[in-house]
């Protein structure tokens, strides 16, 4: 069935014809690279959205970089870096050959103000707190920045890498003030600002003066190609037609279906990451009725066939989580998934018997007179729309509903920020083991994103000590005790881990799939056209 699909998919895509946005012949030394949706702008501190980010990563720069084993954090803009004995102190010993796209030297004041403006309240980034417990950032001289922190924060150096601390032209953005990242740019990064016309094309050109590209990442330092143009195709089909036919050159937005065939196709070349971090799960709220129950939301990972779920819904790309983080994360502990449970729904009954739910008459069990009914939100995705039918099937062989509300995603990060709902499906980019369980399980971060309302001392406390010993081993200890917590309290139901693929065409040589922060061509520095 699968094969039967994948073919009749890209037989599909050869034959229809291809939009009017697609429909036109690739300059030469011009990369066009596919993609599902735009972003709502484009200035780094104030999105958080992967559409944003794909693009900033090649207008901008930031201090340090993070190489594909996303693990080892290499020199970019700072060429070395100090940190104090104590941990408060980073010291970052800029290079003295960047400019800006205009041409301007960037300086420490440059990379002072653009960190300042991330942290800035009025700037209203949602991921402040990813600076860390910032007490001055400031330049000691042209090119030496000094970065002090109220307490140590471990997780600094890889939250630098993430293009929120991007570092942007001071001037330009003053001009701009919030059309910044809307009618222009002006970065460091190995491509500049052309022109944008919204859910349309964003199209960039080759930063001339550009050279210094993220040490021991990529071969070249430079940029390749003389322009880029990130073009919006919606449909699927679309991006595969356009790919297959020459009219576009890169894509990660694949269809899941078509990826076991795109490997077999003469004329497109497949990179995948396996060191990919991107999870999808469901959360509960652990203080509404149903699933407040630590009996419930065992039963639920016990009574959910992952394997099965994960084939259907991803054809063999994405990979079933059988842990809360991917193992080949930093700070990964292999304890902490052994507590997972694994699919019994014969097991699932009895700790549900045991618990006191009773089978009802309608087949839904009932304690104390309530029903063993919950509410689940989504985003309305394809992918979502399946694994959580299947869920569902799983769920009422054992007694248990599972009442399913999906939201398009203009409206639906507003419904997932309320309590309406018992639980919630949502997918998710992470750099560390720190860094995904201090965004969900801190209590502070209630009711969002900590949406489930987790609120545990033990929780908080480890997840402190994680962030902030200057000892390694005691902060490994320390996440690894938050991740036990976690799963011994059934507080998710891990679903699966996605693959990046990346397809691109015939005349597209050096495309290599990256993944911070789910995004695949990063700076894209080795990419070059044949033809």
């Amino acid at each position: 069935m699968r094969k039967t699909l994948g073919v009749a998919l890209l037989a599909l895509a050869a034959a229809m014809p291809v939009g009017d946005a697609i429909a036109q012949a690739n300059p030469r030394n011009t990369l066009v690279v596919l993609r599902e949706i735009d972003a709502d702008n484009y200035d780094p501190p104030r999105s958080t959205a992967r559409g944003a980010g794909e693009v900033i990563y090649m207008m901008s720069d930031t201090l340090v970089a993070l190489d594909f084993d996303m693990q080892t954090v290499r020199p970019l803009l700072a060429e070395r870096w100090e940190v104090s004995p104590d941990g408060k102190t980073y010291t970052f010993h800029l290079r003295r050959d960047v400019t800006f796209c205009d041409g301007r030297p960037m300086t420490a004041d440059d990379v002072v103000y653009s960190l300042n403006r991330f942290i800035d309240p009025a700037t209203r980034s949602p991921v402040r707190w990813r600076a860390g417990p910032v007490r001055e950032i400031r330049a000691r001289d042209a090119h030496t920045v000094e970065y002090e922190l109220n307490e140590p924060f471990g997780e600094l150096l890889f939250q630098l890498t993430l293009f929120f601390a991007s570092v942007v032209d001071r001037n330009t953005v003053e001009r701009l003030g919030q059309n910044f990242g809307v009618q222009g740019f002006n970065g460091t990064g190995p491509y500049c600002w052309a022109s944008w016309t919204p859910r349309q094309e964003l199209v960039l050109t080759r930063h001339p003066n550009y050279r210094w590209g993220p040490q021991g990442v990529y071969q070249n330092p430079s940029p390749q190609v003389d322009r880029v143009v990130w073009r919006i195709a919606p449909e699927s089909q679309t991006r595969l037609a356009a790919l297959q036919t020459g009219q576009g050159d890169v894509t990660q937005y694949i269809p899941a279906i078509a990826v076991a065939q795109l490997q077999r196709t003469p004329n497109v070349r497949m990179s995948q990451q396996q060191n990919y971090f991107w999870d999808h799960f469901m959360g509960f709220k652990v203080d509404k009725p149903v699933v407040s129950d630590p009996a419930v939301r065992r039963a639920i990972n016990m009574a959910i066939n992952r394997d099965a779920l994960v084939r259907a819904t991803w054809f063999g790309t994405a990979t079933p989580a059988d842990s809360y983080l991917n193992p080949a994360v930093t700070g990964f502990d292999a304890e902490a998934a052994r507590l997972v449970p694994r699919f019994d729904q014969a097991g699932a009954q009895r700790v549900l018997d045991e618990a006191g739910w009773r089978m009802g008459p309608d087949g839904i069990r009932v304690k104390d007179g309530q029903r063993a009914t919950f509410l689940v939100y989504g985003i309305q995705t394809q992918a979502a729309q399946q694994y959580l039918q299947s869920m569902q099937a799983d769920l009422r062989r054992v007694g248990l509903e599972m009442r399913i509300q999906m939201w398009d995603a203009t409206v639906g990060w507003g419904r997932l920020a309320t309590q309406e709902f018992d639980a919630f499906v949502m997918s998710y980019p992470y750099v560390t083991a720190t860094d995904a369980f201090s965004l969900y399980f801190n209590s502070r971060n209630r009711p969002t994103p900590n949406r489930m309302n987790w609120n545990n001392a033990e929780t908080d406390a480890a997840l402190r000590e994680a962030q902030t010993s200057v000892d390694p081993a005691v902060r490994t200890a320390a996440i690894a005790r938050a991740q036990r917590i976690i799963a011994e309290n059934n507080v998710w139901f891990p679903v699966a881990r996605e693959q990046l693929w990346v397809a691109s065409s015939g005349r597209t040589e050096g495309v290599r799939a990256h993944g911070i922060y789910g995004i695949a061509l990063y700076k894209g520095l080795d990419i070059r056209l044949t033809r």
